[in-house]
């Protein structure tokens, strides 16, 4: 009853501003069904035209999921089990099965080799008259791009947790990428064959680290190798699955020594469903009976409202729990209709528009995914709104090129099915267009452009260069495509060494990128040792006064800047801020860009070791000018020369990036872990038990983390497994600032 009462003020508190007639204060009963009134008075979604039902019912039947969890949790596995139960595939294979053949969503060789997912992939299946599109994302950190990207076009997602492992680094990292696009997510708790799987100190993991308010669904019939079925929390109904795949769901009345637990938990998930959805609450205060359709209803709203997320349960490698999972994709995540999606309107100075999500509207596409293949660019489309027909011309609002749709089709992991049209909430894909990912496309009548993505920064790089001098075009070929496909993967030029210099995000994904130059171009090339990606600051503000002047002959140089420069503040989104306080025109205006040109171009390379530098303010506070030697050329260069003056005077500092390490080691390793990571200079700042490992959480610089696989495996006794991901940038210790500096020094000389 404590619950009860809680919610119960807490509605009270709520319904301030509800209007009621002065005279009569509402109890708490009436208030509620006032509250029922008013949310049952207007429908969950509305549509555009009502006039238009045809497509009203069968996008109220589209789902589009992606699925999602930290590495090894069993996401392909999952995907694989789906699309034998919905008919797209007829026989299952396993990730690293002994037939060789591989999961189906795991198309390319290199993934089937090393038993991982490196690229996302998608697929279409159809469960009981809904359809429903998947996207299998990586699980590894170094492809975060890839869950980046599927999350930006979906509408809902499935977080997938390990009954033993429990909530990992990359499972808090995919739950925030989830929570940056607003998308709504039901959780699966898979692997309950496994020794050791416990749900429901999984589910607490989730309430506590990832601040989940959730509740489980369902509860399991046995647990590891007495793991049988599963009870419907919400139907009241016992669920097995028979047959050598476990294809046949045969349905039971609850087990008699589990009635007792089954109402408990389903109490508890009332309770919670409540919580947060007010006419369920409603029931729940009058002790009323909640049918199965009242609470179905509840948990709906809830999650499409991101205020739930239903916990499911099962293991995808023994077949058991998918079925029910399927159904609570289409029961509790929301259709196309119901998700808000907005565009820029570029006509009127990037104002934001709601976009209706029907095939009604004018045409708008988002290219989120690109993939060369033999005949061409494979561009992957989400049509947000109208409709998409083969042969039709498209306009690339980016580049504004318009261009003909000559092939339209929907993907199922690496093939591709014809069709002649598309309408608004499905994902394609289009064969010939030119263009990037994130460009925004549409028919022409619009100037729409969708919200970009997030794109995080490299932190690990490498030189590399082909073996063969004959091969060069073919290894810049690969490069320039592997550039195109990955907005993380980034290529330069070192400037001292002529060296090629490949970014990415980790060692791991790097080593990919090297091992498909040699396998799909045939190119072998030579790596260099990796290097990481520093930053530079400054700490502190300096003034200057820099006058550029120069006569050799006719028409000289001349332009004088004065000002300042500042470290931005902690947490700003920018990384280099420029500001003109001039006032009057002791520099005419038409120069003031070319001066922040100057400062941004001095600003890619620090004078400490030639790293960019970051969270810079320059502010312009006067000049001078000449009326004829004046030039934009004049006050660049004059620019460039009062930020190497004044930079120096600024108390420069090199930054590092730093990696959160999350180590799983038996307790016994402990101390060995530790006083390892002490030496490479790490931070621990968490210390945990799991049964018998010690899961140790440490900040550690990523210089220090070249080959920490191999030293773990060393002292654990190969017992130890780790996760890393990229941190911040943070600041160098003297000593080693000094180093650096030391060793940058020759390659300046030379």
């Amino acid at each position: 009853m404590a619950g009860s009462r809680r919610l119960l003020y807490t509605l009270r508190s709520s319904l301030k501003s509800t209007p009621y007639p002065p005279s009569t204060p509402p109890s708490p009963i009436t208030a509620l069904l006032h509250l029922h009134r008013r949310y049952s008075a207007a429908p969950a979604v509305r549509p555009k035209d009502d006039q238009e039902p045809w497509w009203k019912e069968s996008m109220s039947k589209v789902r589009n999921i992606g699925i999602s969890a930290h590495i090894d949790s069993g996401k392909t596995t999952l995907t694989e089990r789906v699309l034998f139960y919905t008919g797209r595939i007829h026989e299952i294979h396993e990730v690293r099965g002994k037939d060789g053949v591989g999961a189906k969503m795991d198309s390319m060789e290199l993934e089937r080799e090393k038993g991982i997912t490196i690229q996302s992939a998608a697929t279409y299946c159809t469960w009981k008259d809904y359809q429903i599109n998947i996207i299998d994302t990586p699980g590894h950190v170094d492809f975060t791009i890839e869950v980046e990207r599927a999350l930006r076009v979906l509408d809902g997602a499935i977080l997938v947790l390990c009954s033993v492992g429990g909530v990992q680094s990359q499972s808090i990292t995919v739950d925030r990428q989830m929570r940056r696009y607003e998308v709504p997510r039901i959780a699966f708790i898979n692997k309950l064959d496994r020794m050791g799987a416990d749900p429901w100190k999984v589910l607490n993991q989730a309430r506590k680290k990832l601040r989940h308010h959730s509740a489980a669904v369902q509860i399991p019939i046995g647990l590891e190798e007495d793991f049988q079925g599963l009870v419907d929390l919400v139907q009241l109904k016992a669920y097995y699955f028979r047959g050598s795949s476990g294809e046949n769901v045969v349905t039971e009345e609850i087990p008699a020594d589990m009635q007792a637990m089954a109402a408990e938990k389903r109490r508890e998930l009332i309770e919670a469903v409540s919580d947060v959805d007010d006419l369920l609450a409603e029931s729940f205060l009058s002790d009323e009976p909640i049918s199965s359709a009242d609470l179905e209803a509840a948990i709906r709203r809830a999650t499409i409202a991101r205020k739930f997320i239903p916990v499911f349960m099962g293991s995808a490698f023994k077949n058991k729990g998918v079925q029910p999972l399927l159904d609570g994709v289409f029961n509790y995540l929301p259709c196309p209709l119901e998700v808000d999606n907005f565009a820029l309107d570029q006509s009127k100075k990037e104002e934001k528009v709601k976009l209706g999500g029907t095939p009604a509207g004018p045409m708008v596409a988002l290219a989120f995914k690109l993939e060369e293949r033999p005949f061409g660019q494979l561009t992957y489309l989400r049509i947000y709104d109208g409709v998409l027909k083969k042969g039709e011309f498209i306009t690339n609002i980016n580049t504004g090129k318009k261009i003909k749709v000559s092939k339209l089709g929907r993907m199922h992991s690496d093939s591709m099915e014809d069709i002649q049209e598309a309408h608004a909430g499905q994902i394609v894909a289009v064969f010939g267009l030119d263009c990037a990912s994130g460009d925004t496309f549409t028919d022409g009548s619009v100037k729409y452009t969708m919200t970009s993505m997030n794109v995080p920064e490299p932190v690990v790089s490498l030189a590399v260069s082909p073996v063969s001098k004959d091969s060069g075009k073919q290894f810049s070929k690969a490069l320039n495509r592997f550039q195109r496909e990955d907005p993380t993967f980034r290529v330069g030029l070192d400037p001292e060494s002529g060296q090629t210099i490949i970014s990415g995000m980790g060692e791991l994904h790097l080593d990919i990128y090297v091992e498909r130059i040699r396998r799909e171009y045939k190119v072998d090339a030579t790596v260099g040792k990796p290097r990481v990606n520093f930053r530079e600051t400054i700490t502190q503000r300096a003034e200057f006064d820099y006058l550029h002047k120069k006569q050799s002959g006719g028409q000289g140089q001349y332009g004088r800047v004065c000002g300042y420069m500042e470290p931005l503040p902690a947490g700003s989104e920018t990384k280099f801020e420029f500001e003109n306080m001039i006032i009057g025109q002791a520099i005419p205006s038409n120069f003031i860009p070319h001066i922040e040109k100057g400062f941004r171009e001095a600003a890619n390379s620090g004078s400490l070791i030639g790293y960019p530098v970051e969270n810079i303010r320059v502010v312009m506070t006067d000049g001078a000018s000449h009326a004829v030697d004046s030039s934009e050329l004049a006050f660049r260069l004059a620019s460039i020369y009062a930020f190497r003056q004044c930079y120096t005077k600024c108390k420069p500092v090199i930054l590092e990036p730093v990696m959160l390490v999350e180590l799983k080691v038996p307790t016994e390793f402990q101390g060995n872990v530790s006083g390892d990571l002490n030496r490479r200079k790490g931070i621990i700042v968490g210390n945990d038990q799991d049964g018998d490992d010690s899961v140790i959480t440490a900040l550690v610089p990523l210089n220090n983390m070249f080959g920490y696989s191999t030293a773990l495996r060393s002292m654990t006794q190969g017992k130890g497994e780790f996760t890393m991901e990229y941190k911040e940038h943070s600041p160098v210790s003297a000593d080693v600032q000094t180093q650096l500096i030391n060793a940058h020094k020759p390659k300046v000389a030379e």
